[in-house]
């Protein structure tokens, strides 16, 4: 018998979920709404914190593009060596 409650007590949690009205959408009125009220919720960087991270990443591509730069030299001049002795130049 337990079964048997179980299922009617499922039965009853079905019953009272299509007893809800279901609404559909709100359209797009109602989405920018809520976007508005979500996006004042939204603790924004100050414009010093925004000024010192793209500072920070500026510094950041241009040691990276530096660091690559050097890696790529270095591996060209390897390169120019190794070929020299196996091209007899």
């Amino acid at each position: 018998m337990r079964n048997g409650k179980i299922e009617q007590h499922m039965a009853m949690d079905q019953t009272d979920q299509d007893n809800e009205p279901r609404r559909k959408g709100g359209g797009p009125f109602r989405f920018f709404g809520e976007v508005r009220a979500e996006a004042r919720k939204v603790t924004w960087a100050t414009r010093q914190e925004v000024t010192v991270s793209t500072i920070m990443v500026v510094i950041f591509g241009i040691t990276a593009a530096i660091f690559f730069y050097v890696v790529d030299l270095l591996l060209r001049l390897f390169m120019q060596f190794i070929f020299s002795f196996s091209l007899g130049g």
